[in-house]
């Protein structure tokens, strides 16, 4: 069977199987049982989440809060949709692999091969990941040991070959047409409560070394300091008009160089940008989405994944009245790998968001 190697262990992540479940239940421990408004976790309903990919020293703790909350109590298949760092794709791409390894067990997690072979050949535009191109990409790989876990702690009795199956997407430079296509082609999907959906990306990449030097002069003074939680993240519903606003705020700023005199701190203009980022996302309009993204430039390399399934949710959620909150996401954990305040010096964010649909 053509099995996917997890090839950033003993690197991005630890491979050693007692120290990474050790890892990995040490910070699902740490996050609280029960978030104020959405209830105890996992949430009911909660099945679709945005969690970083960093190497787990650094986004390993943010990334416990999405998987935490997230409800695969019905769950009997996983989307898991992330970007391509290195393989030039204008579209999306589905695994040639079977199965997907992890150090977790001796037993691979099944791929929804069927389902997988269907989607592809729904256009003549979709591709296929070669095996090397898919142990090359970290961005879906880093989410699979968190997932194994969680079916583990799930279904403590069944084998590997009985979890729900995973349907790993990368999605490419896409424009917001195809994103818009893809939605639609996942939005029935996603409209069904036995799916669980996984978005995979960081946030703001800042510092030379990422040729993003955005800066917002009269960035607030970040209060309470990192990391913030659920409580002092955006919210829905927010309203277009606080999105605009937040957007209006950050906007057409400068770059720094070296030589720059800083009014701000940049670690306070950089959380301004995400913040404002996470203000548009949470209105569950791609269009303000887009809007922050050509405003501020802001590096969140997963923003193709986040504007697919973002225009699934506002397909499935056009038709359905019942709430105003339903299928839009919750901001629970925001980070920063650093603090930067010179301009040598680099920072990549960190966020756990949550939808219940």
């Amino acid at each position: 069977m053509a099995t996917r190697r997890p090839s950033h262990a003993g690197s991005w992540y630890d491979d050693d199987r007692l120290t990474l479940t050790a890892d990995l239940d040490g910070w699902l421990a740490a996050v609280p049982k029960e978030i104020k408004g959405l209830g105890t976790l996992p949430i009911p309903g909660a099945r679709i989440i945005i969690a970083p990919h960093a190497g787990y020293a650094y986004s390993g703790p943010c990334a416990a809060y999405a998987y935490k909350a997230l409800d695969l109590s019905k769950a009997k298949r996983i989307f898991l949709l992330g970007p391509s760092h290195h393989h030039p794709l204008s579209t999306i791409a589905f695994p040639e692999l079977k199965t997907y390894s992890t150090p977790l067990s001796d037993e691979p997690l099944p791929l929804d091969t069927e389902l997988i072979n269907k989607l592809r050949s729904s256009s003549p535009s979709f591709e296929t990941m070669s095996r090397r191109i898919d142990e090359r990409e970290h961005s879906l790989e880093m989410h699979l040991p968190y997932i194994h876990r969680r079916l583990q702690l799930e279904y403590p009795d069944r084998p590997a070959s009985e979890y729900p199956p995973l349907v790993p997407i990368m999605v490419g430079s896409t424009s917001a047409e195809t994103e818009r296509s893809v939605g639609a082609l996942l939005a029935p999907y996603l409209a069904d409560p036995s799916n669980a959906f996984i978005v995979s990306s960081d946030f703001c990449h800042w510092g030379l070394r990422f040729g993003y030097t955005y800066y917002v002069p009269d960035a607030p003074e970040q209060r309470p300091k990192l990391p913030l939680s659920h409580e002092s993240l955006p919210q829905p519903p927010t309203t277009t008009e606080e999105a605009e606003e937040a957007i209006r705020f950050v906007s057409g700023q400068r770059a720094l160089s070296r030589n720059s005199e800083l009014k701000a701190e940049i670690y306070d203009s950089i959380s301004a940008v995400d913040i404002a980022t996470m203000k548009a996302i949470t209105t569950g309009q791609t269009k303000a989405f887009l809007k922050i993204l050509r405003s501020t430039g802001n590096t969140v390399c997963g923003r193709h994944p986040i504007g697919v399934i973002m225009a699934a949710l506002e397909q499935v959620t056009s038709t359905d009245s019942t709430s105003e909150e339903k299928g839009k996401f919750h901001f629970i954990r925001y980070e920063r790998s650093s603090d930067p305040d010179v301009v040598s010096e680099s920072s990549v964010s960190y966020v756990s968001a949550v939808a219940v649909l």
